[in-house]
């Protein structure tokens, strides 16, 4: 016979259970948001900073089974990286911005796409030295990606967007290179 007592323990337990889950989701929704509004601005020129993903990435369980804080982790790491490649010319590591392999490598992954923006933008207004600076950079992404072992996947079909990213800046250079 199933105790009232112990029933009612269990519904709590699952309780709590669902409102951590719901919390790890609006934080993993913020953090994405925020990630989008930092790039967005990077992208515009505009002053901006990495204080308040920093402060929430802090906060994110990153044990969980609905899998959108990996996608929050990799959405800051491209925010991270953009940010620093705009104002110090280089890219974290994973050290730096203290998350896992695989989240790190995805948000690489998809810099690449923000990179080939920003490479067109500086075409346009006849930064041709940024757009190189930025294909050199691609380049050298997509040869590190080569040095790795992987696997049909989600990280192996995500990497795949690298290649046509470089392919997208060469064809861009080839078309300035008489500039």
């Amino acid at each position: 016979m199933i105790l009232d007592k112990d029933f009612n323990g269990i519904i709590e337990e699952l309780h709590a259970a669902d409102e951590r889950r719901e919390l790890l989701i609006q934080l993993s929704r913020d953090i994405i948001r925020e990630s989008k509004v930092v790039i967005y601005s990077l992208q515009r020129g505009e002053k901006t900073s990495l204080e308040k993903i920093e402060s929430l990435i802090e906060q994110l369980e990153r044990e969980s089974a609905t899998g959108i804080e990996n996608t929050a982790v990799q959405e800051y790491v491209e925010a991270a990286c953009f940010y620093y490649f705009i104002h110090e010319k280089r890219i974290p590591n994973k050290e730096e911005l203290k998350v896992d392999t695989e989240n790190y490598l995805m948000g690489l992954c998809d810099l690449t796409g923000e990179l080939l923006r920003k490479a067109v933008k500086d075409v346009i207004q006849k930064n041709y030295g940024g757009a190189r600076e930025i294909t050199a950079l691609v380049e050298e992404i997509y040869g590190k990606f080569l040095l790795l072992d992987l696997r049909n996947g989600t990280l192996r079909q995500k990497s795949d967007s690298i290649k046509w990213n470089l392919q997208k800046l060469e064809q861009l250079l080839l078309d300035i290179s008489g500039k």
